[in-house]
């Protein structure tokens, strides 16, 4: 009965999450990217998978993101790919890491892809930015995200600045200590407009990764007062109907989306983050101007 129970929830919740997952497969996400692009949006794509430590997963993953990255050439898509860096050996080492995502790095380059180091749980913070800026030295078109929830992030950013770092800030979705994190959405939305506020102050080409009204307007306003490079970054199937909007008064967007079967565990941590995101698939749904 218990399997029963549990396919029927896993078959809606697919249905749910089909609205911020392209698919299975690199075929699905590379429609969805041709389609973003028609629309005036950049595309992020992202292969769904973390903390691989087998060199069988690893090295399969790597095979796919080279593969990923030569049909965005292939097709003429404009945007990048994300990646995960436990998915190409961090879990090993940041030697392994740095050696895999280098390969993909140098492949992107010739197609004018640029690549995001997606961050993940606390746990591997330190040795991503290690990664990030051992990589950021050699090029050009590299990025990374941070997470406003995290209570260490502004002196990350600070850091990461003086490097020239291109930042992707968005609020974060990993499960956290109150040590590290901070855990009311006031307290999360207060850090984000900080760090953005600083992204405004002494950043330049920097991504704003957020669905909420109110940090968007937030940026918006913050854009006429200083003049940078800087884009929205909102999932596949969120907001649609602000996207328009946001390209129409000129703001650059690009779409992020993620692929694959691993979709279920990456779906309940979307929905577990805030409980506000399920509103949010409300909204979306419905196509609501209000968040």
């Amino acid at each position: 009965m218990e399997s029963h129970e549990s396919t029927l929830l896993e078959k809606f919740l697919f249905r749910i999450a089909k609205q911020w997952i392209a698919g299975n497969t690199m075929e699905d996400a590379l429609q969805y990217a041709q389609d973003a692009n028609k629309k005036g949006m950049d595309a992020i794509i992202n292969k769904l998978g973390e903390r691989m430590t087998s060199k069988d997963q690893i090295e399969d993953t790597v095979s796919e993101y080279l593969k990923l990255v030569s049909s965005l050439r292939k097709f003429r898509i404009s945007g990048g790919i994300s990646v995960k860096p436990t998915q190409v050996g961090l879990g090993k080492s940041v030697k392994d890491c740095i050696e895999n995502l280098e390969k993909i790095i140098e492949k992107a380059m010739v197609s004018q892809s640029f690549v995001w180091i997606d961050m993940e749980s606390s746990e591997y913070t330190d040795d991503t930015i290690k990664v990030y800026l051992g990589l950021f030295e050699k090029y050009e078109r590299l990025g990374i995200a941070l997470q406003a929830n995290l209570k260490r992030t502004e002196r990350d950013l600070k850091a990461l600045l003086e490097h020239g770092a291109k930042i992707r800030l968005v609020k974060g979705a990993y499960r956290e200590s109150k040590n590290n994190a901070y855990k009311t959405r006031h307290e999360v939305d207060e850090n984000y407009k900080k760090l953005t506020k600083i992204l405004f102050l002494d950043g330049n080409e920097f991504a704003i990764a957020t669905h909420d009204s109110a940090m968007i307007d937030f940026a918006t306003s913050l854009a006429k007062r200083y003049q940078r490079k800087f884009e929205f970054q909102m999932l596949k199937g969120i907001r649609d109907e602000l996207k328009p909007l946001l390209i129409k008064d000129g703001f650059t967007i690009s779409e992020y989306i993620p692929y694959g079967t691993n979709w279920l565990p990456y779906s309940i941590r979307r929905l577990k983050e805030r409980k506000r995101n399920i509103l949010l698939l409300g909204s979306s749904f419905l196509h609501s101007h209000r968040v």
